[in-house]
């Protein structure tokens, strides 16, 4: 039998796996934030579409953040990392991010 990995208490997940919500996402992390709690968001998908708009600046500090590599070069993005605000080369993850994300984390949240 696999042990699994204990839950963080106080922290949240959310993967963003659409370029639909950057509004909710951006509410959600403030809140989250406000209240204490560690926020950790990988994006993946058409997600990583958000991370070169001007709002994912609302997003650094707030949380841990994450792009999923595959799909930023996917979506064309392959060059442009340097304009990803607060992610950092080993931030460019692989899907086992999300993984760890949905194993560890105490609430997880997807949009």
């Amino acid at each position: 039998m696999v042990a699994l990995a204990e839950k963080i208490s106080g922290t949240l997940g959310i993967l963003v796996c659409s370029d639909k919500y950057m509004n909710h996402v951006v509410s959600l992390t403030r809140a989250a934030s406000a209240r204490g709690k560690q926020v950790h968001i990988f994006f993946t998908g058409s997600g990583v579409l958000l991370t070169l708009l001007p709002e994912f600046r609302n997003l650094v500090g707030r949380a841990a953040l994450s792009i999923c590599d595959v799909s930023f070069r996917a979506f064309g993005l392959h060059g442009r990392e340097d304009e990803v605000l607060g992610v950092g080369f080993k931030d460019f993850a692989t899907q086992a991010k999300n993984a760890e994300l949905i194993e560890t984390m105490e609430r997880y949240v997807v949009f």
